[in-house]
């Protein structure tokens, strides 16, 4: 890649998350760093780009819309890494990620969307792998933490020599505003199964992003949903734990991660995400609220995107996409993620990985912005295709974020 003309696209730079990755780009990315933003509209492009500063007044505009193959294919060819913030990816997608799988770019996303990512392996995952692209999946808040969690625990285990992973659990803190983008993506996983029910299965079977069916692992019933008192995932821990909304992508990126690593976590790596409920008095009730509300919202959900006034009411209820919260709300936000992990020698680990700001937006932005620039400049392993954070970028992009102020630490528990 050495001829392409830009480092970085940042495709979507005039949505809500966009141009919060725009703004972060300019402070983390290095001296000389050919920076370009990309987008259907020159005019929103330059009003995004005189926001920035002077230190961004060179970037370069690109058009590009996700309904032109052919500008999608112009915009891949001359870059070599694509970061993209324009979801719903399972409808605006699919074009950006063939256009850098046919050149060999490499490529950052959002997404965390089951359904698009099974695409993109189907679709494009063997041409990807031909030209070297590096398609990675999931780079912010879902699913880097978890991702990269269990993928150091998984490093420590080496390094102490305790022996492979076996039951593993994330429970997750945080503060954080909902993303009118994720409810999109969302409904846009939920008409395409009200449109093709054999679908469904993608997003409740654990293993449905596998890269080698006849290798995924029998190690029993792992299930997403959850109502139990903290302690029993660990003694240290108090109170209740619940559901957590995203544990059924990022579970799924966690076992891609293995699989396409040759499953070093192990064959018998068991793992689950909760979220943390609180210890109040009135902590099982919430928990047991939690839990209900998703399953009940999700249930709903689907039911109203298979009829028309269904969907009516859902524009009109949810959160729009391109929509987020103020720059107090984000600056006020936070995270703490905390993975146990058994060995099969005995040990036990605990990872934390926690940071600053809305986890959706703010923190998110910084992940995203690293993930593109650790693709753009750092050397990596040479695996490419379909990948995952730490499939593609494991040490490289957790020593980024480490020095981008947010915590990644791993001690024995």
């Amino acid at each position: 890649m050495a001829d392409r003309e830009f480092d970085v696209v940042l495709f979507g730079a005039t949505g809500f998350v966009g141009k919060l990755t725009a703004e972060y780009l300019v402070g983390a990315a290095p001296a000389g760093a050919r920076i370009a933003l990309a987008g259907r509209s020159p005019e929103k492009l330059a009003a995004v780009r005189a926001d920035l500063g002077p230190q961004a007044a060179d970037w370069p505009l690109v058009q590009a819309d996700s309904n032109d193959q052919a500008s999608l294919n112009a915009l891949a060819a001359r870059t070599k890494v694509v970061v993209t913030t324009v979801g719903p990816y399972l409808r605006y997608g699919l074009p950006l990620v063939e256009a850098c799988a046919e050149n060999g770019t490499h490529y950052a996303d959002l997404t965390g969307e089951p359904l698009f990512i099974r695409e993109c392996i189907d679709r494009f995952g063997e041409r990807a792998t031909q030209t070297g692209a590096k398609i990675v999946n999931s780079c912010g808040y879902d699913s880097i933490p978890s991702d990269l969690s269990v993928y150091q625990l998984y490093r420590r285990s080496v390094a102490d020599n305790t022996g492979e992973l076996t039951d593993t659990t994330l429970v997750a803190w945080l503060k954080g505003g909902v993303s009118g983008g994720t409810v999109d993506s969302g409904r846009a996983m939920m008409e395409a199964i009200a449109a093709d029910p054999s679908k469904a299965s993608i997003m409740s079977h654990p293993y449905s992003l596998s890269p080698d069916k006849s290798m995924d692992p029998d190690v029993g019933r792992q299930t997403d949903q959850a109502l139990q008192r903290a302690s029993a995932i660990d003694p240290s821990l108090h109170g209740w734990v619940s559901t957590f909304v995203m544990a059924a992508h990022n579970t799924k990126i966690v076992r891609r991660s293995n699989g396409l690593l040759g499953w070093p976590y192990g064959k018998n790596f068991r793992y689950r995400e909760v979220m943390s409920a609180g210890s109040s008095p009135t902590a099982p009730l919430v928990a047991a609220g939690m839990a209900g509300g998703i399953v009940a919202g999700m249930a709903a959900g689907a039911v109203l995107s298979r009829v028309e006034l269904g969907r009516k009411l859902l524009d009109r209820i949810m959160p729009k996409p391109g929509t987020g919260p103020s720059e107090k709300a984000r600056n006020s936000g936070w995270f703490t993620m905390r993975t146990f992990a058994n060995t099969t020698s005995g040990a036990k680990y605990v990872c934390t990985f926690a940071g600053k700001g809305d986890p959706g937006y703010q923190a998110t932005s910084v992940m995203l912005g690293q993930a593109g620039l650790c693709l753009a400049f750092d050397q990596l392993p040479e695996l490419a295709g379909i990948l995952t954070p730490a499939s593609a970028m494991g040490d490289a992009l957790t020593d980024r974020l480490r020095k981008a102020d947010i915590t990644i630490e791993v001690e024995p528990a």
